[in-house]
């Protein structure tokens, strides 16, 4: 084997290497993706049974039925109104309430409309919605800025450096009137 014949093999072995590691990394991000719909995409698109989604949107409001053992139905809405249940068996998320942001995931079972959760997350604070819910809501044009994800926090507190400041100018402004007095 000649030494150009050597550098070609080992260009050649490499390339094979790096084209099996991108395959094999490819087909572990296909296992692990799970795309992100709401309710009413579903209605648009609905998805083959068994192929493992994210589900987002709103907990319909008293719709929270807790059945035997640790087996929980809620329902899932977004604005356009439409719904999906959800059924999840396990132990919610100490903020699970009605009514505010949460997304599942899980599947359809074949011959079912009910969305089998295996997992939910619910929101962290009463002004978070969650990312991907917040997204499409402002996509639909139904998310307000200014009234989300933390904005009435950041008024709150510029209106508290405001006060702060005008007590600051207060105290400086008395301040200097008890100096001017204590000087004749």
């Amino acid at each position: 084997m000649t030494r150009k014949q050597k550098r070609l093999a080992v260009i050649a072995g490499g390339m094979s290497f790096i084209l099996v590691a991108v395959l094999l990394v490819m087909f572990a991000f296909s296992q692990s993706v799970a795309y992100f719909y709401m309710p009413g995409d579903l209605a648009n698109n609905p998805v083959a049974p068994g192929t493992r989604i994210r589900l987002g949107g709103l907990v319909g409001a008293g719709s929270v039925v807790r059945g035997e053992g640790s087996v929980v139905r809620f329902a899932v809405t977004d604005p356009s109104g439409q719904i999906v249940t959800v059924r999840y068996q396990g132990i919610l998320p100490d903020l699970f309430r009605e009514g505010q942001g949460v997304v599942t995931e899980g599947r359809f079972e074949t011959g079912s409309n009910v969305f089998t959760a295996d997992t939910v997350l619910a929101k962290h604070d009463e002004t978070y919605m969650p990312k991907d819910v917040a997204d499409r809501l402002k996509a639909q044009g139904l998310w307000e800025e200014g009234k989300g994800a933390g904005q009435g926090e950041a008024t709150k507190g510029e209106q508290a450096k405001g006060k702060a400041a005008v007590g600051q100018e207060a105290q400086a402004q008395q301040t200097k009137a008890q100096q001017t007095k204590a000087t004749p």
